[in-house]
């Protein structure tokens, strides 16, 4: 939605139809135009599907934004091969398909914006998120292999690293908040939610519009030296200095 308030023309992408209506529509809303894809970014050819949508659509792709994520709360021993295999596919290969597609196009032209949304726990892992935090810290690696590779030729690839977030994965019924009120021996929302924002130094989870202004100036001509970073937006969560 900042995209599309700044006048941006976007390609929406998910599994799901209808909220990718509901969320074009509101980018229209927004000053914005926006054209939505279902497809299930695991898919092989999901990178070739974007980048040819986009350009149809729009006739080339500037900006890329990878932004698909999800988590469970268990123990490492909870965890199946294949539940590793599938976090695997979702955080690294997808965007690694949709980059590797993207990136020469916007090399030819001489300008690209590269985002990769990873997470505080690809930085410090966390026990209970084990597949997410790992592959996520591979998704961090990645985007900077591909920020050493185009930089030159004017594509800046960056990572932004949100900590918790009061976004749909945490908050809807069953999400990380009731996940984490469960582990935490039967709190409630409240008593959870609290319990999460005072594990950072800000004392709150992060807003969905607060990460979003980060990516937004990466994905801007005000980033023209900002390449091969992985910004943290999550509070002072990690609490090293990367």
């Amino acid at each position: 939605m900042r995209l599309c308030g700044e006048g941006a023309s976007v390609l929406l992408v998910a599994r799901s139809a209808g909220p990718l209506e509901e969320a074009a529509a509101g980018c229209g809303q927004r000053g914005g135009q926006a054209q939505p894809l279902p497809l299930d970014v695991t898919a092989t050819d999901a990178g070739e599907r974007i980048v040819a949508a986009a350009t149809e659509s729009f006739g080339q792709l500037d900006v890329l934004v990878n932004n698909a994520g999800t988590s469970k709360r268990r123990s490492l021993e909870q965890v199946p091969d294949e539940d590793w295999q599938a976090a695997w596919e979702l955080n690294v290969m997808a965007p690694l398909r949709a980059m590797r597609v993207a990136a020469p196009g916007m090399a030819e032209r001489g300008w690209g914006r590269i985002v990769n949304v990873c997470s505080s726990a690809g930085k410090r892992p966390s026990g209970m998120t084990p597949e997410y935090s790992v592959t996520k810290a591979a998704e961090l690696s990645l985007s900077r292999v591909f920020a050493d590779a185009y930089a030159a030729e004017g594509v800046l690839v960056n990572a932004v690293c949100p900590g918790p977030t009061k976004s749909e994965l945490w908050m809807e019924r069953g999400g990380l908040l009731d996940q984490s009120a469960e582990i935490g021996g039967g709190l409630s929302r409240d008593e959870a939610l609290a319990a999460a924002g005072a594990g950072r130094p800000i004392g709150r989870l992060a807003e969905v519009g607060e990460i979003a202004d980060a990516i937004l100036f990466l994905c801007s001509e005000r980033a023209s030296y900002v390449a091969g970073a992985a910004w943290s937006v999550d509070g002072g969560t990690v609490q090293v200095i990367i």
